[in-house]
């Protein structure tokens, strides 16, 4: 892999365009050699060691190489780092109109396949780059099922700005639109990404490429303000209560209560049984446990050490339901008012 991403060529592939039948690794240790002694080791210090290695290797076992090879060589690497600055300047499409005007549609298309399948640009890969606020404006009046496809390939923090931007009706709708998407066809990404602005990302081979489902939402809602996510699950719980119950048992889980503060995990520990709590910390982490013993009394976190020491191996299964009744309890305070939980990168604090 080298150092932006691009993987290194199979050995035994050659390429009969411009690097007259050299491998791809070939191409690279003639483009090493050409840059000379000052550049080249600025180049290696981006690459990872076993690519280093590779590219030494062939280096080493490079034969002469005559100067209109290099020149061809040459001329390739250009070509392919000027494709790559239009794609990031202005996306897949400006970049192939660009480089029709100036190569010629052919070898426009020939450069744009091989930098899109080492990149494996994924779709609407224009707008990671665009700032959310823009993005809402922009597709808050498309269909829900659209937006809903979009958010679905956004970064989670992304997708949370959006989606906490839209109206409650519409967030709710497309955050089930988005737990309920399944796999989507490339021809529906691209007549998608064309509408929006016809900037398409590649979408390689006819595989049908998977989008949305119940992780995506978790990601999505986890990353969102708190009455954003609120206002989703009671939309969800009144219209999709087992969708809404999947989300919200993976939308907090055990080890999240290291988010809590003190003073609400002191609320907590007031309602939970001591025997589920020694069997819900016998799986948790050492911060975990530390974390519950301190807001304990001395006696009480000496009882329950000694319950989980002669406790003996336990089931995973008793684990994690011990550990699901302990989220619930704190789901519960949280849903009553009691205690805040800290999530999408707010401030909140213990009411």
């Amino acid at each position: 892999m080298l150092g932006d991403g691009t993987t290194m060529p199979p050995k035994d592939k050659k390429d009969e365009g411009g690097g007259r039948g050299l491998t791809g690794r070939e191409k690279i240790a003639v483009l090493m050699v050409s840059l000379g002694s000052e550049i080249a080791p600025e180049v290696y210090k981006k690459l990872d060691d076993s690519t280093i290695e590779l590219i030494t290797l062939e280096i080493a076992n490079l034969r002469k190489v005559t100067p209109d090879v290099k020149l061809t060589v040459l001329k390739e690497a250009q070509e392919i780092l000027m494709a790559r600055e239009f794609m990031a300047r202005g996306g897949v499409e400006y970049a192939r109109d660009v480089l029709e005007k100036a190569l010629g549609p052919e070898r426009a298309q020939t450069l744009l396949a091989r930098i899109t399948a080492s990149l494996q640009v994924k779709p609407f890969d224009f707008m990671r780059h665009t700032d959310a606020g823009q993005i809402l404006g922009f597709i808050q009046n498309e269909h829900p099922q659209t937006i809903a496809l979009i958010l679905s390939y956004l970064e989670p923090p992304q997708a949370a700005m959006i989606l906490s931007g839209l109206n409650p009706v519409l967030q709710a709708d497309v955050t089930k639109r988005i737990a309920n998407m399944d796999r989507i066809t490339p021809e529906v990404l691209r007549e998608v990404e064309r509408v929006l602005e016809r900037k398409l990302s590649t979408v390689m081979g006819q595989d049908f490429t998977v989008a949305g489902g119940i992780d995506a939402v978790v990601a999505i809602v986890n990353s969102t303000d708190r009455a954003t996510e609120r206002n989703i699950m009671e939309y969800l719980e009144e219209n999709d209560p087992e969708l809404a119950e999947e989300i919200k048992k993976r939308l907090f889980v055990f080890e999240d209560s290291m988010r809590l503060d003190d003073r609400s995990l002191q609320r907590v520990l007031r309602e939970v049984d001591q025997k589920e709590l020694s069997l819900a910390l016998k799986g948790a982490t050492e911060d975990l446990k530390t974390k519950y013993l301190k807001n304990m009394s001395k006696r009480a976190a000496e009882m329950l050490q000694e319950d989980m020491d002669f406790m003996g191996p336990v089931r995973v299964k008793d684990v994690e339901e011990a550990q699901q009744k302990i989220v619930n309890i704190i789901r519960g305070l949280e849903e009553q008012g009691e205690i805040v939980i800290a999530s999408g990168g707010g401030d909140d604090m213990i009411v």
